[in-house]
């Protein structure tokens, strides 16, 4: 089971209430909510390995070269040697070495790469996977890892982490049109502006679904447009003519890498905690004494 853990700790910060406090009043809801979501899951899905995922770059610097409006209207403050500071709530900022500190000390995988996306991370995981793998992420991008033969699916959470919409290739099909791979190209011919991604104007989702089905991916319909006896509209033609500068570099900004050198950990679900007594100061000092008592439990049984 991989974790994209920063849309994780988004979505408990923005689902548990900011009153949810240590006992000197810093707001601890994302680090009380996130690892209540860590036990759910665990208690659920009984995963043989767990790796937190980490963003050690959100906005790496190769993905802006080729697209300079990646995730451009997210950034808080440019630094020059990177990366950037992305705008995060004041109060969840100060939550996320709170969280880091509390999976290291439950031996919880927690795995960043300099460079590299949590995306990333998950998408090297997955392909150097041999047996099946749960990507719990609130982030539809990673749809594209889907892959119902090597038994890769998403788990995106609705409703905390106790309502899950289990992604496999089949929901992926009946949603979208597409398969794993095939996501990745619709994701990136409609746009998303949550990313900064343009996408080609006037193809939206549907659009992109039908000429994926009828051209294959996204080569195809790059040769379809450059083709006069294809069954492309004049105007579809012309927009993804107009669009093939971005069209040549957006499947390297798109696609998750897979090939991110990963550093040596061991990837087992503990059984117990790694450093008990430094988890049990985290848990005095922040007042997270019933979430930690309850991922322990969930690990132990």
């Amino acid at each position: 089971m991989l974790l994209d853990t920063a849309s994780l700790y988004f979505r408990a910060y923005f689902g548990v209430p900011e009153s949810v406090k240590a006992p000197d009043g810093t707001p601890v809801n994302a680090v009380r909510g996130l690892l209540d979501f860590i036990g759910r899951l665990v208690q659920d899905h009984r995963p043989d390995d767990l790796v937190a995922c980490m963003d050690a770059d959100w906005r790496p610097h190769w993905r802006v070269e080729l697209i300079p409006s990646y995730k451009a209207h997210r950034v808080a403050e440019e630094v020059p040697a990177g990366p950037d500071v992305e705008e995060t709530p004041d109060t969840l900022a100060p939550q996320v070495p709170i969280i880091e500190a509390a999976l290291d000390a439950f031996g919880i995988a927690r795995v960043g790469v300099p460079g590299y996306e949590a995306d990333d991370v998950i998408g090297t995981l997955t392909a150097r996977a041999t047996g099946p793998v749960d990507i719990v992420t609130g982030d539809r991008d990673l749809y594209q890892l889907v892959d119902d033969d090597l038994r890769r699916r998403v788990l995106y959470p609705l409703k905390g982490v106790g309502t899950l919409q289990v992604a496999d290739g089949e929901w992926l099909r009946a949603k979208y049109g597409v398969d794993g791979p095939g996501y990745a190209d619709l994701a990136l011919l409609r746009g998303d502006p949550s990313d900064g991604l343009p996408g080609v104007p006037g193809i939206g989702e549907k659009t992109a679904a039908k000429l994926l089905e009828a051209y294959g991916d996204l080569a195809g319909i790059v040769a379809a447009a450059a083709d006069p006896r294809s069954k492309l509209t004049p105007t579809q033609r012309r927009r993804l003519e107009e669009a093939r500068p971005y069209l040549a570099v957006a499947p390297k900004v798109v696609r998750v890498a897979t090939d991110v050198p990963l550093p040596d950990f061991d990837p087992a679900l503990p059984s117990e905690p790694a450093e008990p007594e430094v988890l049990e100061a985290l848990a005095r000092r922040w007042g997270l004494g019933g979430a930690v008592a309850r991922l322990r439990t969930a690990l132990l049984a």
